[in-house]
Formats: C-alpha cells, sequence, structure tokens
C-alpha cells in the first residue's frame, strides 16, 4: 500500500498539470537547455563522439527534470555523472542546491552526499593515481565547492524563508487578536456610553417633551406661542428617535444601526421644522435620485443638521439654503448661509473648538466621503459633503489590512500564498509555546536550524583540514617534479642506476604522468624517469624536460625536450 501511494505521489509531481505552471514550466525548461548545452559542449571538447555526447547530454537533462520529485536519485546521478563527464560541474551545483532543499533529515542527506562523493571520485579519479594523496584532495574539495556548499546554502536559504513565514503567520495571528481585543475593550465603552446616554439624556428629553405638550395646550398661550411650543415638541420627539437609533448604533456596534438613524429623507422634514420656528430656509434638490449606502446617507444627513445648527448658532435671521444635488458620480449635501444681517457682511468663528466639524470628517471619511467647510464668497458660510453612491470599499482593501505574503514552493523563486494571511483564517487563542518553537526550528527532529548549523561548522572544519593537507601534499609532491641543470649535468652515461638515483628526486610526482604524456616514448625495453626543470610557471609558452633512461643497472640515455605548457 505505502508503495502504491508513493508512486502515486510521484507520478502526481512529475506530471500532473496543476504542478507544472507556467513560471516552472519556462524556468525549468531555460535551465534544463543550459545544463544540457554546458554538458554537450564539455564534451564536444573533450574530443568524444557522438554517441557519447548524446548519452552524457540525455542524462543530465533527466537528472535537472528529476531533481525535486527524486532529489536523492537525482544527486547520485549527477555525482556520477560529474565524475564521468567533465561537463557535469554546474548539473551537480544545481542538483545538490536543490537536494539541500529537499532532503529532509541528517541521517539521509548524509548517506546521499556521501554516495554522490563516492562515485564522483571513483569515476573522476580512475585509473586511481598510485602513491599520492593530492588528486584525491583537489577532488575532495572540488566536490565541497561544487556540491556541498550550495546544498547548504540552499539549506539555509530554505529554514530563513521557513523562519521568516512562521514569523509573518504569527505577526498576522498577533495583529487578529489585538484587534479582537481592541474590539471588545471598544464594545463594552459603548455599551457604557450608550447606557449614559440613555439614563440622563434620555430622562432629560422626556421632560422636555411633557412640558412643552402641556404648554401646547396652555389656554393662556397664544397662537403663536402654541405653534412654536408645538415645534419644541416635535423637535424633543426627534431628538428622542435619535438618540434611541445612536444607542442602539452603540449598544449593538453594528452596521444595522445606521439604517435606523435618520438618512437623507429626515433632510426635508429639518428644513420644515426650521421654516415652523420662523427661519428663513429654503430646499432645492437637483439630479436623479438614486441610492445611497445607509452610512452614506446618514452621514449626508448629518451635514445638513450640523449646517443649519451651526447658521442658528452663528448667524441667526441669515437666509439659509439646504440643497440636494445629485451628481452622475456622487451626492453633494449643501448647506449655505448669508451673512447675519447685525454684521454686516462679516461672520464670526464657525466652530467653537472644532468638534462638530471633526466629527462630520470622520464619518464623511468611514462613508468614503468628504466634507468641505468654509466662508462663501458673500461672507457668509458653507457646510458641504460628498458621497458615492457605491459603498465603501471591503476590510480586505482597507488601509491597514495585513497584506499577504509569499511562501517558497520554487527551488529560485516563491509562489503566491494569499490564503495564508487572508482575514477568513481560523484565530487560535492560545499558542503553545512547544508548538510555535517547533514551527520555527523544523517540525520534523534533527532538522533544525540549530542541526543545520552545526553540520555547516563540522563541514568547514573539515575543508580547512582537507585545505591544509593539500597545501602539505602539494610541497611535498613539488620536490619531486623538478630537476636542476647542474644535477642533470652531473650524471654521465654509463653511470650505475642506483649513483644516479642518489642524485634525482627520490619519488616519482603526481604531476609526472602528464610528462610523460608530452616527451617522445621511451626506448624499447629501458625504465625511464621524467622530470621537469622548473619554475613551472615561469610566463613562457614552454618548458624543459629532462629523461633519464635505464637499462641493465646503468643510465642508459639522458634527454632534454623542450614541450609545450
Amino acid at each position: 500500500m505505502d508503495v502504491t501511494a508513493r508512486a502515486g505521489d510521484l507520478w502526481r509531481q512529475l506530471a500532473e498539470p496543476s504542478q507544472w505552471s507556467r513560471r516552472r514550466v519556462v524556468g525549468e525548461s531555460a535551465l534544463t537547455a543550459v545544463l544540457g548545452f554546458v554538458t554537450a559542449a564539455a564534451e564536444y571538447l573533450g574530443g568524444h563522439n557522438g554517441l557519447r555526447i548524446g548519452l552524457v547530454t540525455l542524462a543530465a537533462v533527466v537528472c535537472s527534470l528529476a531533481r525535486r520529485a527524486l532529489p536523492v536519485p537525482a544527486l547520485v546521478a549527477a555525482g556520477a555523472l560529474s565524475g564521468y563527464a567533465g561537463g557535469g560541474a554546474l548539473l551537480i551545483t544545481v542538483v545538490g542546491w536543490s537536494a539541500g532543499r529537499r532532503i529532509d533529515g541528517v541521517l539521509r542527506a548524509s548517506t546521499a552526499f556521501g554516495a554522490c562523493f563516492g562515485l564522483y571520485t571513483v569515476l573522476s579519479l580512475w585509473p586511481w593515481p598510485q602513491r599520492s594523496v593530492v588528486p584525491f584532495v583537489f577532488g575532495t574539495v572540488l566536490f565541497l565547492v561544487l556540491a556541498v556548499f550550495p546544498a547548504l546554502a540552499a539549506r539555509y536559504w530554505t529554514q530563513r524563508r521557513t523562519l521568516l513565514r512562521t514569523l509573518q503567520e504569527l505577526n498576522v495571528q498577533l495583529l487578529r487578536e489585538r484587534r479582537m481585543v481592541a474590539g471588545q475593550a471598544r464594545m463594552r465603552e459603548r455599551q457604557r456610553i450608550a447606557q449614559d446616554m440613555h439614563d440622563s439624556l434620555g430622562h432629560q428629553l422626556t421632560l422636555i417633551s411633557v412640558h412643552t405638550g402641556a404648554l401646547e395646550v396652555d389656554p393662556q398661550l397664544t397662537g403663536r406661542q402654541r405653534e412654536v411650543a408645538a415645534v419644541l415638541r416635535a423637535a424633543s420627539m426627534t431628538a428622542m428617535r435619535e438618540l434611541r437609533a445612536v444607542v442602539g448604533v452603540l449598544g449593538d456596534d453594528t452596521a444595522q444601526g445606521a439604517e435606523a438613524s435618520q438618512g437623507l429623507a429626515g433632510v426635508k422634514s429639518l428644513v420644515e421644522s426650521a421654516a415652523a420656528t420662523g427661519t428663513p430656509v429654503s430646499f432645492t434638490q437637483s439630479g436623479t435620485v438614486r441610492a445611497l449606502a445607509p452610512a452614506a446617507g446618514h452621514a449626508g444627513y448629518r451635514v445638513a443638521q450640523e449646517g443649519l445648527t451651526n447658521a442658528y448658532k452663528h448667524a441667526p435671521g441669515a437666509p439659509i439654503t439646504v440643497s440636494l444635488y445629485y451628481e452622475p458620480d456622487s451626492l453633494v449635501v449643501e448647506v449655505v448661509n448669508a451673512p447675519p444681517p447685525e454684521t454686516s457682511g462679516e461672520i464670526r468663528e464657525v466652530v467653537s473648538g472644532g468638534q462638530g466639524l471633526s466629527g462630520l470628517r470622520e464619518r464623511a471619511r468611514l462613508a468614503s466621503g468628504m466634507v468641505h467647510a468654509g466662508r462663501s464668497t458673500d461672507g457668509g458660510f458653507r457646510l458641504a459633503g460628498v458621497f458615492p453612491y457605491e459603498s465603501a470599499t471591503s476590510p480586505a482593501d482597507a488601509p491597514g489590512a495585513p497584506a499577504a505574503f509569499d511562501s517558497g514552493g520554487d527551488d529560485f523563486g516563491w509562489q503566491h500564498d494569499a490564503a495564508a494571511s487572508g482575514e477568513g483564517g481560523p484565530v487560535i487563542d492560545r499558542l503553545d509555546p512547544l508548538e510555535e518553537f517547533k514551527s520555527i526550528m523544523g517540525a520534523r527532529k534533527g532538522n533544525g536550524l540549530l542541526v543545520g548549523c552545526g553540520i555547516a561548522a563540522l563541514l568547514l572544519a573539515a575543508v580547512a583540514v582537507v585545505c591544509l593537507i593539500g597545501v602539505l601534499s602539494l610541497g611535498r609532491e613539488a620536490d619531486g617534479v623538478a630537476v636542476g641543470p647542474r644535477d642533470y649535468a652531473a650524471v654521465t652515461v654509463g653511470d650505475s642506476e642506483a649513483q644516479v638515483r642518489q642524485r634525482l628526486p627520490a619519488r616519482q610526482s603526481a604531476f609526472t604522468p602528464g610528462l610523460r604524456d608530452r616527451v617522445p616514448a621511451a626506448p624499447a625495453g629501458a625504465s625511464c624517469l621524467v622530470f621537469g626543470s622548473g619554475p613551472v610557471w615561469d610566463g613562457s609558452a614552454t618548458e624543459t624536460v629532462y629523461r633519464f633512461c635505464f637499462m641493465d643497472g646503468k643510465l642508459a640515455a639522458k634527454q632534454t625536450f623542450r614541450v609545450p605548457r
């Protein structure tokens, strides 16, 4: 059953269309083309035949495409291919990076990279050089640079991205919980204010309504006085209704309370009430009536109410005009009053403390509108509000909403993941510290950041030791490369092999086989030693090579060759 499930998962990773987005198809195609071209070019420059070039290129392409679904086999195959073919250096770097991201567990990763290193070393150094560790040392350093270091860098990069993503999730969670706490505190405060308003203002408005009702039927009052008393009683009753609506809004903390409040339909009633008191007020309306959101309609009503109130207080007796303009894209609510007659064109400060206009501006902002207040050209005052017909933006688009972030899903890029930070996500009331630590350091045992850092430190120490051994071995090998002109002249043909060997370096160097390939073939039946003349890097295009051939225990020939470097 497990084998079947794994086979199904593997098939989905390799062939399911949802796993191959357009971005991934383009990236994989470009990367595979580059790896195939580099491998084929290296094999071609190496002088290999067409069959080998095709097979090696095909193997590189398969390793590149399978490195995500099969990281361990792809890594081992890339190591073998890089050791066998000289053009696999870039391939093993790319596959090593991908394997560092996807191979879980220290033991599994160590085994995979150990097998990769073994195949890489055996195939790259075959046939094995005798009595020399320099090729092995340099091969080890090269493998660390090409495969291990990219894997460690990819592991660090992945864990850093995981840590960042976890911190972002925790930040979104904390912001959501903070909004919940703030909302609960605001709800309690609103309920307290609503209770106070109901207990204090409600009682006073009830008394006003009762007394004005009594005055309205008092036979000692004139007709005009009864009209004024009726207006006061109607105003107190309207104030009671609005108070109940406001108390409902404060108590419920929902947008439904705005629907119970006065909307634009109440603007005409405001004008009629003001006209009944003898105030010279007029009402105009233009354009096609269109529906507004409840919050915008209520804000427009408050603009008209505040404008009339300010005109009563600061310009008594001045003509007032209340207008509703239904423009193609928005509604304009405007209240304009002329200068008061006693000031001859001068007007006092409209707002004392600015609380009324500040509240209007905030209410208009919440309804996606705006408020303008200022003097008119004739010395009066103008208060206007502009409100859109459409509803306000959604909470997800509102300023301050947490932005979505990316989560890693690709070797070298990020895939957008908006659902991770959306407002509709679950709210966790309590975070377990142990689970939080596991989510940051890695969900699987032995796969955390601390373990990765320890392994990286050990590998760096191993690299330092290997480099030191390599330097010492290189110095030792250098002693077996060069023969000076004096040593060459000091031996003569016919000397015994033992005497000649005493004057020459004690052993052959690992670089000697390269010199042998650049000189003519040795005489039949002779045993020859080949040495360079040093210095090795003197800037010239050629170098001098000495060859000493022995036969029957004596020096049979000594020769000098000038060979290209």
